[in-house]
């Protein structure tokens, strides 16, 4: 990251540090949805904010594409719907706006989700990796073979030609299990010994008594806008963390504020690789989407095919589709 990057993306998380939960005169995830989207605003990650189209200004949503002028109605329509503001910002220079999207996104997750102790007891933790950290997919317990591998392909340049070097994935945002003692296992009654359940991964002291790593639990991409084919670099994680795991396969999900339905098609569409697709305001974009479908109704059929084929959901289904 820049430094101008690395400014605004600690800021951020400072400010988040210290932020107040919600009150909670609506339900945890229908305040958190909230809370969200006003950080989004606060922090002008979105807003409005010209861009010159052509020699022409155009006032947008930051999550739009200025070029094409169904992604700026429908912008401007979850933008009203979300906020009342009428100021104009300027567009975040490079990635920033992406980072602090991801920040926001793991705070979101992290407000809720850890919340759910109910319905998925667990030693949770969720966190914003980004992409120059030294946390990776073979730092878990399904992937760790994949570090002893990269080892193997550094000596022998034969196997780094072959593999390649993509196996190894960085997500925008983990959620992962850290282990249990066998002290924690057993505080309430005796489940485990030393002469059984010698491999089960939940434990924290493998039978030589090293630890052994966390369980990734999702693996969550986080893209602001579908703008170009880097979008579509969420689909090749998600294949290399299926094919590449020993073990039970992670949440595969993104989160984005894309509003053209085409866009989110091209990573929504098909099964095997991506779990779903989430949007930062899916019920925003379908009202919006209600008064462009009266005189072109082809986008709004294509979104509702999404959302019935249940392969867009609101960020709002994230939490409770994580405790599954």
């Amino acid at each position: 990251m820049t430094t101008q990057e690395n400014s605004s993306a600690d800021k951020l998380r400072e400010s988040l540090a210290l932020r107040q939960a919600p009150r909670e005169d609506a339900a945890l995830i229908t305040a958190a949805r909230k809370d969200f989207h006003a950080i989004l605003l606060e922090e002008h990650i979105l807003g409005k904010c010209n861009k010159q189209v052509k020699g022409r200004t155009v006032c947008c949503g930051t999550n739009a594409d200025a070029n094409n002028a169904l992604s700026v109605n429908l912008s401007m329509g979850i933008l009203n719907r979300l906020s009342d503001q009428t100021n104009i910002n300027e567009p975040e220079v490079g990635q920033t706006s992406g980072v602090l999207f991801e920040i926001a996104v793991a705070y979101f997750v992290r407000s809720t989700f850890l919340r759910l102790s109910t319905i998925r007891p667990g030693k949770w933790v969720v966190k914003q990796l980004g992409n120059h950290s030294d946390v990776c997919s073979s730092d878990f317990a399904q992937y760790e073979h994949l570090r002893r591998l990269d080892a193997l392909a550094e000596k022998y340049g034969e196997i780094k030609t072959a593999l390649g070097n993509d196996y190894i994935v960085s997500p925008d945002i983990v959620v992962y299990r850290d282990l249990y003692t066998d002290d924690e296992l057993n505080a309430q009654d005796k489940i485990v010994d030393c002469q059984s359940a010698k491999q089960a991964d939940l434990r924290l002291l493998d039978p030589e008594g090293l630890e052994r790593k966390p369980l990734l639990h999702a693996s969550i991409s986080a893209k602001w806008t579908m703008r170009s084919d880097r979008a579509q670099n969420s689909r090749t994680e998600a294949l290399n963390l299926i094919r590449n795991r020993k073990g039970r396969a992670p949440h595969i999900v993104v989160v984005t504020a894309e509003p053209s339905p085409s866009r989110l098609a091209s990573l929504a569409l098909g099964t095997g690789d991506i779990d779903c697709v989430y949007h930062i305001a899916l019920y925003e974009l379908q009202d919006a989407m209600q008064e462009i479908a009266k005189t072109n109704p082809d986008p709004a059929e294509q979104l509702e095919s999404l959302v019935k084929g249940k392969r867009l959901k609101d960020i709002s289904d994230l939490p409770l589709d994580l405790s599954v």
